[in-house]
């Protein structure tokens, strides 16, 4: 089952969801605020996407942070410790669908080549 991860009132959350719906894509959404966010999960993602891409730099949740946070932002665990506490602050959305490769980020671009790859 392909999933979606993120948080329901993001825009880009919303643009994606719109776009698996129109391409009729079955998939389930989990709203790392609802359904959590397990460290085996996340460690999953950082090991093949990397702390560095999933860490949301650019978002208001980062920005809020004090400087001697995010100082102390500078490898995997102490990013992960951040995005478990604070899963707001992961990059989204994030699309994991059986024997691919995850997705992270939304263009239709992007989704469109996932969506040629999966059903391929």
């Amino acid at each position: 089952m392909t999933i979606l991860y993120g948080i329901k009132n993001c825009d880009t959350i919303k643009k994606a969801r719109r776009w698996l719906d129109d391409h009729q894509v079955e998939y389930r959404f989990h709203d790392y605020r609802v359904d959590g966010l397990p460290p085996e999960l996340l460690a999953s993602f950082i090991a093949e996407l990397g702390w560095e891409a999933l860490l949301n730099t650019r978002g208001t949740t980062w920005r809020k942070l004090d400087e001697s946070v995010r100082m102390r932002i500078d490898n995997a665990d102490a990013a992960a410790a951040l995005m478990l506490e604070m899963p707001a602050i992961i990059k989204r959305p994030l699309l994991c669908a059986p024997a691919q490769p995850m997705l992270l980020g939304f263009s239709d671009a992007s989704y469109g080549q996932w969506l040629a790859q999966t059903r391929s």
